[in-house]
């Protein structure tokens, strides 16, 4: 288009420079060079558009409420995440109960009399038993490892997978230190190295 522009203007001019009583000579008009145009349509003179992201105005973002503000801030609070993981630990570990319960042949059996063919409400009540036992672990031990990271994240001010290798450790330390100094050691250790794995292949 402006190669047409330049031409147009060129004749403009040539016709303006010549005197007035001369005869104008037919001029063949200039084949069009499709070639040049598509080099520089689609070709390699052709210009890159320069887009600015100013120029297209902001992306406009809905105003939060307080109401939405306060649902976040309680969300991302410290309590919060222990209780869901309190909550999450307290089903998973009432299924897992419940599922080694029944993979178990001793359960319903009575110690003294090994003998006796349990009942199915036997039975149940022992699976029942063990599964609340395992859900009350699993809750404290989710509840305890949860607001530790939390803590943990907040004083580092960092989120990577350090916070879980110190979140294990204290968690399992506690719980291991129930049981003296060494059993602490390795309750340690153990839950760092299972916390470290589980972060590693998360992330």
């Amino acid at each position: 288009i402006a190669l047409l522009r330049g031409r147009v203007n060129a004749r403009s001019v040539m016709a303006a420079s010549r005197p007035s009583g001369a005869v104008e000579t037919p001029v063949s008009p200039d084949p069009l060079q499709y070639s040049v145009l598509l080099q520089h349509l689609v070709g390699e003179q052709r210009r890159p558009r320069q887009l600015h992201p100013g120029g297209l105005g902001p992306i406009p973002v809905p105003q939060k409420s307080d109401e939405q503000k306060l649902v976040e801030r309680v969300m991302e609070s410290c309590g919060f995440k222990a209780i869901l993981a309190c909550v999450g630990g307290f089903v998973l570990g009432g299924a897992f109960g419940v599922f080694t319960a029944g993979i178990d042949t001793n359960v319903g059996f009575d110690p003294k009399d090994p003998y006796k063919t349990p009942t199915a409400k036997e039975v149940l009540k022992d699976m029942g038993q063990r599964g609340m036992s395992y859900a009350k672990n699993f809750a404290i031990v989710g509840a305890m490892f949860s607001c530790t990271e939390c803590l943990v994240e907040s004083y580092r001010g960092k989120s990577d997978w350090k916070n879980s290798v110190i979140s294990g450790c204290i968690t399992g330390g506690a719980i291991g230190f129930r049981a003296g100094l060494k059993a602490g050691t390795l309750g340690c250790g153990g839950f760092a190295a299972f916390s470290a794995v589980i972060d590693y292949y998360l992330r």
